[in-house]
């Protein structure tokens, strides 16, 4: 009984699944709502708690019995799960969704919804998921080449045969969810492809792909390029206007002779393949779909790293090229969380993280992404681990060393109390958060409203416990709440609007939830708050469900 319950608050944005939908009710999708694009759910906005299963798990669907029910007990709302082509074809023209309805059945009964990952024509830059016999036929399925002529694992973007008998699977698998899902709405999004690109060199150097290099860049890059160019990722503005910002020429021509330019390349072909499968799977049933990429480590040059995926530098090449996909997202590992997801957080790309790390980290990187970025969902890899294995920066997990994942299983229960306010603020723009980064950063700033939060390290958290989130909601002009995670910091507060200098602090209250609401419990306006001067975080706030009410004043 109490597992239920506890699915069930977590599950609390929306409506448990027992409810019959309308045949015609609208499917989940995209929306601008004030200053927010936000994911629409059975006609509300929804804040995606998720979490990504490792690759295999979801292929046995009595594994997935056992797991079901401990992710349901973190707070989570949605998992993300791979369908791998091999799967769902292992004969050509010969589908069998079995394993898809089982992973529908298992959500749906512990309250979940679900992301599919369609792993089709590549993974992590392998073609390692592809039906045997593509696998096999290397005549009538291309491989990218190296320069030296040798085949890779890794399927040619520039095959029609493949992209078509891609496209004509991932289609078969959207009418399938179409029939079994079109009322239910237990799938909110698929991801098409996973982190892809070349490597080790930095383009395919096939005959074809030769022939599409030194031949034009298609207008419609050109032209898109020319149209946005006040609004081009710098990166890419800089590499195109360097080589005289030509309207026409060849890739070198157009962008110069750069390794850069070999990935701009790929990343023009990768989209457009893409784009198309998408395309194929929304002409049957018209879910948000969306891109993941491996990011760049520090000083890696392409083909050091996944040449041609969604990069920061490469965007307006994949809006350009699969104007079909909704979303591309990072898959986020390193240091410097708040700048990379900044880079994707755009007004012609809401940010959703399929991908990072779980642990103390990942809570304090989650209140981040939803109060600064107004993000649309967040999602630790490995989630069905007991005790996710930390990952490395190259996303290797360590089998010998386990970090608590009840620091973000703490946090995303309070996130699922507080999502429809979440949702709102994120709309008129209410909210935001500070993070501090690394054993390095003592401090960070932040304007909530008419004021300054200073938020400063108190004392050392060791490796996992190093980040500090802090997510501030605007209740009224001088009220917020504060969600902390995952240590021990101060915060004083400052302004530099007109009007009184000062800042003081009239009461700051503990909050925990009962019977489905904040109640108020002490009044911390003593010791606990250095008599006014500061609102005190502490490692275990998370842990024990607690937020923070804060009034503030001006004086002179």
């Amino acid at each position: 009984m109490l597992l239920v319950l506890v699915a069930f608050l977590a599950f609390g944005q929306n409506a448990a699944f027992g409810q019959a939908h309308d045949a015609h009710a609208e499917l989940p999708h995209l929306d601008r709502r004030g200053n927010a694009r936000q994911l629409i759910v059975d006609g509300e906005p929804f804040l995606v708690l998720g979490g990504e299963l490792h690759n295999s798990s979801s292929s046995s669907v009595e594994y997935m019995n056992a797991v079901w029910p401990r992710l349901a007990a973190m707070h989570l709302n949605t998992v993300l799960t791979p369908v791998a082509w091999e799967t769902i074809e292992p004969e050509e023209g010969k589908f069998d969704f079995a394993s898809v309805d089982g992973l529908l059945d298992g959500a749906r009964a512990n309250n979940l919804r679900i992301i599919f990952l369609w792993f089709g024509a590549w993974k992590n830059t392998y073609s390692s998921y592809v039906p045997a016999w593509v696998k096999t036929n290397t005549e009538r399925f291309p491989r990218v080449q190296t320069s030296d002529g040798r085949d890779t694992e890794r399927l040619s973007p520039f095959s029609t045969t493949v992209r078509d008998a891609d496209a004509h699977a991932f289609a078969q698998l959207m009418r399938h969810l179409r029939t079994a899902d079109g009322e239910k709405h237990t799938v909110l999004m698929v991801q098409v492809e996973n982190e892809v690109g070349v490597i080790p060199e930095s383009r395919d150097h096939s005959a074809v792909a030769d022939s599409a290099f030194a031949a034009q860049v298609p207008a419609a890059l050109t032209g898109f390029l020319q149209s946005h160019r006040a609004v081009l990722n710098p990166e890419l503005r800089a590499a195109w206007e360097s080589a005289g910002g030509k309207a026409k020429g060849t890739w070198q021509e157009v962008f110069g002779n750069t390794s850069l330019t070999d990935d701009l390349f790929m990343a023009w072909y990768y989209a457009t393949y893409i784009g198309h499968i998408a395309a194929a799977g929304k002409a049957e049933y018209p879910l948000p779909m969306f891109v993941n990429a491996a990011l760049i480590r520090p000083n890696y040059e392409p083909g050091q790293y996944n040449s041609g995926g969604p990069l920061p530098h490469s965007i307006d090449i994949w809006h350009a090229a699969a104007p079909s996909l909704d979303i591309l997202s990072p898959d986020i590992y390193f240091n410097e969380f708040g700048q990379w997801a900044g880079w994707y957080a755009r007004p012609d790309n809401p940010l959703f993280i399929p991908e990072t790390q779980s642990g103390p980290t990942g809570a304090a990187n989650a209140l981040y992404a939803f109060g600064r970025l107004s993000a649309i969902g967040f999602s630790p890899f490995g989630i069905d681990d007991q005790g996710n294995a930390p990952l490395d920066l190259a996303g290797i997990t360590n089998p010998a060393v386990h970090v608590d994942s009840s620091a973000l299983s703490h946090v995303y229960a309070s996130l699922s109390r507080l999502a429809p306010t979440i949702l709102k603020k994120q709309e008129t723009g209410e909210l935001t958060a500070a993070l501090i980064e690394g054993d390095a950063q003592r401090a960070a700033r932040v304007s909530v409203g008419d004021y300054i939060a200073t938020i400063t390290r108190a004392g050392s958290e060791p490796g996992a416990q190093s980040r500090i989130g802090a997510m501030f909601i605007e209740t009224s002009p001088n009220e917020f709440l504060v969600v902390g995670c995952c240590g021990n910091a101060q915060i004083i507060f400052s302004t530099d609007k007109p009007g009184p200098p000062l800042v003081g602090i009239e009461s700051i209250d503990e909050e925990f939830f009962e019977n489905g609401t904040w109640v108020p419990r002490r009044r911390l306006n003593g010791d606990e708050s250095s008599q006014g001067q500061a609102l005190r975080l502490y490692d275990t706030d998370a842990a024990q469900g607690r937020i923070y009410r804060v009034r503030l004043y001006r004086y002179r």
